[in-house]
């Protein structure tokens, strides 16, 4: 449908006119009693929870609609709502609590079935029944008297108004919306709609389940106030649709100005990293590690011709900085061969890792790749799921070892996919019967995933806990 049809320039512009005054200041302000406040000094300590809370709307990723129920997110045996047929629930209890919302939302998906819904256009919806519901009047807290409510979340609507890309997305979830929506609720005029799908995409959440895996999509209004850096000082983790913020590192008080989660995957170069928040969120990362030129280097590092030489090549200049090793026009094609080939495919392989294909890459890497360069990092990361995957374990925890340094480098010593890296090591040596080694590393799982999901969290209390204990016991009998 052309664009001009809906998004009509004269009602962009009365939109703006209403709204667009309200989207003034930074990410990291938020409201106390109609005015700016800064909150109360308060020393933080690693590991500390700093922010919890429920979403102001979710959805489940359509995926996984028949085997996760729609209102808990628990992958169980699941029972599908019979008047529409679309989504499913684990119990009574979760189809009772879920009714306010889909009750209204029931006859638009029923209207709409067998065909699978968008999980965008159904977040939208969710969005637009919430507002037209007192959603508007809904506030979510980062302190117990600093708030946000939905229209004070940024929407970066002048960007979003000039992406074609955008516009042209949001172009085909409006025919899907009034399709759905019909006469059961008022559809915002496409202007104002665009203004909720720009708060949408610049502040939606991936909810996470306990192997950090997609399962929905989230808008938190709280959590919102935090910002981006590529060294973090927080991170993000859920308890079913529940958030929590954790601090990684101490911090002097709780300032919302000067804590920082991450956006995105940070096993990225900064180019790549910077090219992505600018896409995604429309801003140009600065953080320290952004503006790093080292950091480049050493993400893209070759191997030293020197055997004896371990440090990370700049493999456009034609001597090593630290050994005066020479770089040859061959030696050079032989790592750029390398490092396309990994990349041609890890594009290939986005669903499904081949083990196979991943032990080739790393056969040409031997020679030429350093060993923390991001992309043999990747493939590494690949092989070692990939191992899992096909009951390889003696392969897998090889490949899992030599990712170890690249996590932690890369993430961080206080990351949870480090935590999960050393656990799954942990599960494999357990099978195995490596006894010392599993306690030893779900013993470093659970010093990393402590802080970063608290002792409290499932993850903790109903798997690494017991797995440890056993592992415990066993080397003891």
């Amino acid at each position: 449908m052309p664009s001009h049809r809906i998004f009509s320039p004269l009602l962009i512009k009365q939109f703006e006119t209403l709204t667009l005054k309200s989207q003034q200041g930074s990410n990291n302000q938020c409201k106390v009693k109609g005015r700016m406040k800064s909150t109360q000094p308060k020393a933080i300590k690693r590991g500390e929870r700093i922010l919890t809370e429920k979403p102001f709307a979710y959805v489940l990723k359509s995926k996984y609609r028949k085997e996760r129920c729609d209102n808990c997110l628990n992958q169980n045996k699941v029972m599908k709502c019979s008047n529409c047929n679309y989504v499913y629930y684990c119990n009574r209890a979760c189809q009772m609590q879920a009714w306010p919302l889909h009750k209204i939302e029931c006859p638009m998906l029923k209207r709409i079935f067998p065909r699978i819904v968008p999980d965008a256009a159904r977040m939208l919806c969710r969005l637009i029944i919430r507002l037209d519901n007192g959603g508007d009047l809904i506030r979510g807290y980062c302190t117990p008297t600093c708030y946000r409510k939905f229209r004070d979340l940024m929407s970066h609507y002048q960007e979003i108004k000039h992406d074609p890309k955008r516009v042209e997305h949001l172009e085909s979830l409006y025919v899907i919306l009034n399709e759905m929506m019909q006469n059961d609720t008022v559809l915002p005029n496409p202007a104002e709609l665009l203004g909720i799908h720009g708060r949408l995409i610049t502040n939606g959440f991936n909810i996470l389940d306990a192997e950090m895996n997609s399962i929905a999509t989230a808008i938190y209004l709280g959590v919102s106030i935090t910002d981006h850096s590529c060294k973090p000082n927080a991170v993000a983790t859920f308890e079913g649709t529940t958030l929590h913020i954790h601090a990684i590192e101490d911090m002097e008080c709780l300032d919302w100005s000067k804590i920082f989660i991450s956006y995105i995957d940070l096993l990225n170069t900064p180019a790549q990293r910077r090219s992505d928040l600018k896409e995604n969120y429309y801003f140009w990362c600065v953080c320290s590690k952004c503006i790093d030129p080292q950091e480049t280097v050493e993400m893209q590092a070759a191997k030293c011709p020197n055997a004896k030489c371990s440090a990370p090549l700049d493999i456009t200049l034609n001597n090593c900085l630290y050994c005066d090793a020479g770089v040859s026009p061959r030696y050079r094609n032989a790592y750029q061969e390398a490092i396309n080939l990994t990349k041609n495919h890890l594009e290939n392989m986005k669903d499904v890792a081949y083990l196979d294909v991943c032990k080739i890459c790393l056969k040409k890497h031997k020679e030429f790749v350093h060993s923390l360069n991001v992309w043999h990092v990747k493939i590494l990361d690949a092989a070692f799921e990939a191992a899992i995957a096909v009951n390889k374990w003696g392969e897998a925890l090889e490949f899992g070892k030599q990712l170890l340094p690249g996590f932690r480098k890369y993430y961080g010593d206080w990351n949870p996919l480090l935590g999960l890296l050393y656990m799954k090591l942990a599960k494999i040596q357990l099978y195995e019967n490596f006894l010392k080694e599993a306690i030893y590393n779900f013993q470093e799982a659970k010093k990393i995933l402590d802080v970063t999901h608290g002792p409290d969290h499932s993850l903790l209390q109903t798997q690494l806990q017991p797995l440890l204990l056993q592992a415990i016991a066993d080397n003891s009998a």
